[in-house]
């Protein structure tokens, strides 16, 4: 779908990225458009489902969430039930900030964001170990991130 998108709604989606509060009239002075064809592609974009939002990134930090670790999650049952119902229930939980699935020696890797390492353990105990089918997991606490939250490059 990238190879669609022609070098003006990339240079849209690029100051997008960088800053999507940006006016209509402004992203079009950067484009070099007017208003009209500008808005017009920010509709398609958003039809095609290229633009499928516009949010607030906050701060873990400014919000006492600094705390990181990543859990592999091994289930019991892997059969498509099983794994529906893990992902409806680990949807509903705050902390964890990302899920994936995983194609290896293990089932699921969760990001999980927390205060401290002792509100990561009332959140694993208490949480994360009651999800549907876990059967074990294995944390990983990290140290510093060196790169988080990229933007795609165009």
């Amino acid at each position: 779908m990238i190879e669609d998108l022609d070098p003006i709604d990339r240079r849209i989606l690029t100051a997008l990225v960088a800053n999507a509060r940006l006016p209509v009239a402004e992203l079009a002075r950067k484009v070099g458009l007017s208003k009209t064809p500008v808005a017009a592609r920010l509709r398609a974009l958003e039809v095609r489902g290229i633009i499928t939002g516009y949010r607030a990134v906050l701060s873990p930090r400014k919000l006492g969430l600094s705390h990181v670790a990543f859990v592999e999650v091994r289930l019991s049952d892997t059969r498509e039930a099983a794994l529906a119902r893990f992902n409806a229930a680990v949807r509903q939980v705050p902390e964890i900030e990302e899920c994936h699935m995983i194609a290896g020696g293990f089932d699921y890797l969760l990001k999980v964001r927390s205060h401290d390492i002792a509100d990561y353990r009332r959140v694993m105990a208490e949480t994360i170990s009651a999800l549907p089918h876990v059967n074990s997991t294995t944390t990983y606490v990290a140290m510093e991130a060196v790169v988080e939250g990229a933007h795609l490059a165009l």
